[in-house]
Protein backbone atom coordinates (compact mmCIF):
# COMPACT_ATOMS: atom_id res chain seq x y z
CA UNK A 1 0.00 0.00 0.00
CA UNK A 2 0.89 3.63 -1.06
CA UNK A 3 0.20 6.83 0.05
CA UNK A 4 -3.23 6.11 -1.40
CA UNK A 5 -4.70 5.29 2.08
CA UNK A 6 -3.88 9.52 2.45
CA UNK A 7 -5.70 10.17 -0.84
CA UNK A 8 -8.21 7.98 0.57
CA UNK A 9 -8.94 9.40 4.20
CA UNK A 10 -9.66 12.67 2.57
CA UNK A 11 -12.05 11.16 -0.10
CA UNK A 12 -14.02 9.35 1.91
CA UNK A 13 -14.44 12.04 4.24
CA UNK A 14 -15.55 14.09 1.33
CA UNK A 15 -18.07 11.90 0.37
CA UNK A 16 -19.41 12.01 3.86
CA UNK A 17 -19.78 15.66 3.76
CA UNK A 18 -17.43 16.33 7.07
CA UNK A 19 -13.87 17.42 7.59
CA UNK A 20 -10.99 15.13 7.57
CA UNK A 21 -9.92 14.25 11.43
CA UNK A 22 -6.02 14.04 11.99
CA UNK A 23 -5.06 13.29 15.59
CA UNK A 24 -1.42 13.96 16.12
CA UNK A 25 0.24 12.16 19.06
CA UNK A 26 4.03 11.83 20.51
CA UNK A 27 5.80 8.67 19.71
CA UNK A 28 6.27 7.18 23.44
CA UNK A 29 4.49 9.28 24.79
CA UNK A 30 2.13 8.82 28.03
CA UNK A 31 5.39 6.79 28.72
CA UNK A 32 4.66 3.51 29.19
CA UNK A 33 1.91 3.05 26.86
CA UNK A 34 2.03 1.06 23.73
CA UNK A 35 2.26 3.31 20.53
CA UNK A 36 0.71 0.41 18.55
CA UNK A 37 -2.15 0.36 21.43
CA UNK A 38 -2.87 4.02 20.71
CA UNK A 39 -2.70 3.68 17.24
CA UNK A 40 -5.36 1.04 17.26
CA UNK A 41 -7.23 3.14 19.85
CA UNK A 42 -7.77 5.87 18.07
CA UNK A 43 -8.69 3.89 14.53
CA UNK A 44 -11.55 2.96 16.58
CA UNK A 45 -12.32 6.63 18.01
CA UNK A 46 -12.84 6.81 14.05
CA UNK A 47 -9.80 8.87 12.77
CA UNK A 48 -9.16 9.61 9.28
CA UNK A 49 -5.22 9.95 9.55
CA UNK A 50 -3.57 9.71 12.02
CA UNK A 51 0.14 12.22 12.62
CA UNK A 52 2.93 10.58 14.55
CA UNK A 53 5.52 12.93 16.19
CA UNK A 54 8.97 11.41 15.86
CA UNK A 55 10.47 12.86 19.31
CA UNK A 56 13.65 15.06 18.38
CA UNK A 57 15.54 16.98 21.34
CA UNK A 58 15.34 20.30 19.54
CA UNK A 59 11.60 20.51 18.86
CA UNK A 60 11.10 24.39 17.96
CA UNK A 61 8.49 24.66 15.91
CA UNK A 62 6.37 22.99 18.96
CA UNK A 63 5.09 24.57 21.88
CA UNK A 64 5.24 23.22 25.57
CA UNK A 65 2.70 20.78 25.70
CA UNK A 66 4.60 18.53 22.88
CA UNK A 67 7.74 19.69 23.91
CA UNK A 68 7.73 18.19 26.98
CA UNK A 69 5.53 14.68 25.75
CA UNK A 70 8.78 14.70 22.78
CA UNK A 71 11.16 15.15 25.82
CA UNK A 72 9.58 12.34 28.35
CA UNK A 73 9.63 10.23 25.35
CA UNK A 74 13.43 10.60 24.88
CA UNK A 75 13.93 10.59 28.40
CA UNK A 76 12.35 6.63 28.41
CA UNK A 77 14.10 5.79 25.27
CA UNK A 78 11.93 6.44 22.51
CA UNK A 79 14.14 6.39 19.26
CA UNK A 80 13.18 6.56 15.11
CA UNK A 81 14.03 2.75 15.01
CA UNK A 82 11.86 2.05 18.04
CA UNK A 83 8.87 3.97 16.47
CA UNK A 84 9.05 1.82 12.98
CA UNK A 85 9.36 -1.17 15.18
CA UNK A 86 6.33 -0.27 17.32
CA UNK A 87 4.26 1.11 13.88
CA UNK A 88 5.20 -2.37 11.72
CA UNK A 89 3.77 -4.57 14.61
CA UNK A 90 0.39 -3.57 14.35
CA UNK A 91 0.12 -1.97 10.85
CA UNK A 92 -1.77 -5.24 9.53
CA UNK A 93 -4.59 -3.82 11.72
CA UNK A 94 -4.90 -0.88 10.56
CA UNK A 95 -6.90 0.60 7.98
CA UNK A 96 -6.16 4.29 8.94
CA UNK A 97 -3.37 6.26 7.22
CA UNK A 98 0.02 6.84 9.19
CA UNK A 99 1.94 10.22 8.46
CA UNK A 100 5.24 10.44 10.36
CA UNK A 101 5.91 14.71 11.80
CA UNK A 102 9.61 14.46 11.96
CA UNK A 103 12.81 16.69 12.06
CA UNK A 104 15.10 17.21 8.78
CA UNK A 105 18.04 16.59 11.93
CA UNK A 106 16.41 13.16 12.32
CA UNK A 107 15.87 12.60 8.11
CA UNK A 108 19.61 13.62 7.11
CA UNK A 109 21.08 11.56 10.15
CA UNK A 110 20.17 8.44 8.62
CA UNK A 111 20.52 9.69 5.16
CA UNK A 112 16.76 10.71 3.17
CA UNK A 113 16.89 7.68 1.27
CA UNK A 114 17.32 4.87 4.38
CA UNK A 115 14.55 7.30 6.50
CA UNK A 116 12.57 7.40 3.81
CA UNK A 117 12.57 3.48 2.84
CA UNK A 118 12.53 2.44 6.34
CA UNK A 119 9.31 4.85 7.05
CA UNK A 120 7.72 3.43 3.81
CA UNK A 121 8.79 -0.49 4.88
CA UNK A 122 7.39 0.24 8.15
CA UNK A 123 3.87 0.98 7.59
CA UNK A 124 3.89 4.47 6.91
CA UNK A 125 2.30 6.11 4.26
CA UNK A 126 3.50 10.02 4.71
CA UNK A 127 5.85 12.22 5.93
CA UNK A 128 5.93 15.91 7.03
CA UNK A 129 9.16 17.24 7.86
CA UNK A 130 8.39 20.75 9.78
CA UNK A 131 11.87 22.70 9.30
CA UNK A 132 12.75 20.85 5.86
CA UNK A 133 14.15 23.89 3.27
CA UNK A 134 13.03 23.61 -0.35
CA UNK A 135 16.62 22.22 -1.59
CA UNK A 136 15.51 19.36 1.10
CA UNK A 137 11.91 19.00 -0.11
CA UNK A 138 13.43 18.32 -3.56
CA UNK A 139 15.47 15.87 -2.42
CA UNK A 140 13.06 14.33 -0.07
CA UNK A 141 10.61 14.37 -3.01
CA UNK A 142 13.00 11.42 -5.22
CA UNK A 143 12.61 9.18 -2.29
CA UNK A 144 9.50 9.69 -1.30
CA UNK A 145 8.22 9.09 -4.88
CA UNK A 146 10.17 5.82 -5.33
CA UNK A 147 8.94 4.12 -1.87
CA UNK A 148 5.57 5.47 -2.27
CA UNK A 149 5.41 7.83 0.95
CA UNK A 150 3.27 11.41 0.38
CA UNK A 151 5.93 14.36 1.36
CA UNK A 152 3.86 17.05 3.16
CA UNK A 153 4.84 20.90 3.09
CA UNK A 154 4.18 23.37 5.65
CA UNK A 155 2.84 26.26 4.08
CA UNK A 156 3.36 29.15 6.90
CA UNK A 157 1.39 32.52 7.14
CA UNK A 158 4.61 34.50 6.37
CA UNK A 159 4.51 32.49 3.28
CA UNK A 160 5.14 34.69 -0.21
CA UNK A 161 2.68 33.38 -2.92
CA UNK A 162 6.15 32.56 -5.05
CA UNK A 163 7.51 30.43 -2.12
CA UNK A 164 3.89 28.84 -1.61
CA UNK A 165 4.11 27.76 -5.41
CA UNK A 166 7.87 26.39 -4.88
CA UNK A 167 6.96 24.59 -1.63
CA UNK A 168 3.78 23.04 -3.26
CA UNK A 169 5.70 22.04 -6.50
CA UNK A 170 7.10 19.12 -3.98
CA UNK A 171 3.89 18.12 -2.38
CA UNK A 172 2.15 15.34 -2.76
CA UNK A 173 -0.58 13.73 -0.39
CA UNK A 174 -2.14 17.05 1.08
CA UNK A 175 -0.41 20.24 1.97
CA UNK A 176 -0.49 21.62 5.86
CA UNK A 177 -1.60 25.03 5.98
CA UNK A 178 -0.41 26.36 9.34
CA UNK A 179 -3.51 27.97 10.98
CA UNK A 180 -1.23 30.50 13.11
CA UNK A 181 2.25 31.88 13.03
CA UNK A 182 4.57 30.69 16.18
CA UNK A 183 4.66 26.99 17.30
CA UNK A 184 2.36 24.75 18.36
CA UNK A 185 -0.20 24.66 20.73
CA UNK A 186 -4.03 25.03 21.78
CA UNK A 187 -6.15 27.71 21.01
CA UNK A 188 -9.69 28.85 22.26
CA UNK A 189 -10.88 30.54 19.42
CA UNK A 190 -10.93 29.63 15.73
CA UNK A 191 -8.06 30.95 12.98
CA UNK A 192 -9.51 32.63 9.91
CA UNK A 193 -8.00 30.51 7.46
CA UNK A 194 -10.60 31.41 4.59
CA UNK A 195 -8.58 33.85 2.25
CA UNK A 196 -5.59 31.77 2.69
CA UNK A 197 -7.16 28.33 1.59
CA UNK A 198 -8.65 30.09 -1.40
CA UNK A 199 -5.06 31.42 -2.30
CA UNK A 200 -3.49 28.13 -1.63
CA UNK A 201 -6.36 26.48 -4.09
CA UNK A 202 -5.23 28.59 -6.53
CA UNK A 203 -1.78 27.28 -6.54
CA UNK A 204 -2.71 23.08 -5.91
CA UNK A 205 -4.90 20.70 -6.26
CA UNK A 206 -4.51 18.48 -3.27
CA UNK A 207 -6.55 18.50 -0.36
CA UNK A 208 -5.33 21.16 2.53
CA UNK A 209 -5.09 19.88 6.02
CA UNK A 210 -5.07 22.96 8.66
CA UNK A 211 -3.48 22.27 11.87
CA UNK A 212 -1.61 24.58 15.16
CA UNK A 213 -4.23 25.96 17.72
CA UNK A 214 -7.04 23.36 16.11
CA UNK A 215 -7.92 21.93 19.45
CA UNK A 216 -12.18 21.51 19.85
CA UNK A 217 -14.47 19.76 18.04
CA UNK A 218 -16.26 23.17 16.84
CA UNK A 219 -12.55 23.97 15.56
CA UNK A 220 -12.71 20.82 13.28
CA UNK A 221 -16.24 22.08 12.32
CA UNK A 222 -14.92 25.42 11.49
CA UNK A 223 -12.01 24.52 9.83
CA UNK A 224 -13.85 21.90 7.70
CA UNK A 225 -16.13 24.91 6.23
CA UNK A 226 -13.01 25.91 4.36
CA UNK A 227 -10.08 23.43 4.49
CA UNK A 228 -10.37 19.89 3.90
CA UNK A 229 -8.73 18.43 7.07
CA UNK A 230 -7.98 19.32 10.64
CA UNK A 231 -5.07 18.51 12.34
CA UNK A 232 -5.32 18.32 16.28
CA UNK A 233 -2.12 18.05 18.48
CA UNK A 234 -1.04 20.32 21.48
CA UNK A 235 -4.95 19.11 22.90
CA UNK A 236 -4.73 15.88 22.39
CA UNK A 237 -1.55 14.98 23.77
CA UNK A 238 -2.18 17.57 27.33
CA UNK A 239 -5.25 15.65 27.25
CA UNK A 240 -3.69 12.23 27.57
CA UNK A 241 -0.74 13.18 30.02
CA UNK A 242 -3.35 14.39 32.45
CA UNK A 243 -5.20 11.22 32.04
CA UNK A 244 -2.11 9.12 32.54
CA UNK A 245 -0.93 11.50 35.74
CA UNK A 246 -4.52 10.74 36.87
CA UNK A 247 -4.06 6.53 36.33
CA UNK A 248 -6.70 6.63 34.03
CA UNK A 249 -7.35 4.90 30.95
CA UNK A 250 -5.13 6.37 28.59
CA UNK A 251 -6.35 4.46 25.88
CA UNK A 252 -10.31 4.86 26.83
CA UNK A 253 -9.59 8.79 26.45
CA UNK A 254 -7.98 8.35 23.43
CA UNK A 255 -10.86 6.89 22.00
CA UNK A 256 -13.52 9.08 22.96
CA UNK A 257 -11.31 12.41 22.57
CA UNK A 258 -11.16 11.76 18.61
CA UNK A 259 -14.79 10.54 18.35
CA UNK A 260 -15.89 13.32 19.74
CA UNK A 261 -13.96 15.28 16.96
CA UNK A 262 -16.14 13.59 14.79
CA UNK A 263 -19.15 12.86 16.13
CA UNK A 264 -19.85 16.74 16.62
CA UNK A 265 -19.83 18.19 12.61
Amino acid sequence: MTHERVTEAFRRAKIEHRTTVMPYVTAGDPVGTSLGDLLLAMQRGGADIIEIGIPFSDPIADGPVIASAMYRALEAGMSPGTVFQEVAAVRDQLDVALVAMVSMSIVSTMDIESFVARAAESGFDGLIVPDADLDDLQLMEQSCRHHGVSLTPLVAPSSTPERIRRIVEHASGFVYLLARAGVTGARSEAPDIEARVNDLRALTELPVGVGFGISTAEHVDHVGRHADGAIVGSALVRHLHDVHENDEDVLVAAERFVNGLITAQ
